[in-house]
């Protein structure tokens, strides 16, 4: 008797159907994903802004002037370091706002500088 060697495979409707399923799952994956990272990046956001103020009103409490720059904060050890704007992803883009008091100078509040809005609608430069 003749044997016929027979290739061990899998066949193209088999390949098709793991395919499909592959790309099902992705598409249900990869929005999530990024929407979390988008998420995350806000979340990193508030905290750096929440920071750099405690650090700017601590500076202020200490010394009773504002610092002149955000390095002015690094320097006295108020921060380690200026943090990464998360969006930017620059520590040089961040906002400083002035004191309204004539009298006054310095980095009274930080705001980010990145464009753009965010899931809740609010704008980036607004928080």
């Amino acid at each position: 008797m003749r044997y016929i060697a027979r290739i061990k495979g899998f066949t193209l409707i088999e390949l098709l159907v793991v395919m499909a399923i592959i790309a099902t799952l992705l598409s249900i994956t990869v929005p999530r994903y990024f929407g979390s990272v988008d998420h995350s990046k806000e979340v990193t956001l508030k905290q750096s802004l929440s920071v750099m103020r405690d650090a700017i009103d601590k500076f202020y409490g200490d010394t009773s002037t504002y610092p002149e720059t955000l390095d002015a904060l690094v320097a006295n050890k108020y921060l380690r370091e200026v943090p990464l704007d998360p969006i930017t992803d620059s520590s040089s883009t961040w906002q400083v706002i002035s004191p309204t008091d004539e009298k006054l100078s310095g980095v009274y509040d930080v705001k980010s500088g990145a464009s753009g809005t965010a899931h809740d609608g609010s704008n980036y430069q607004d928080w």
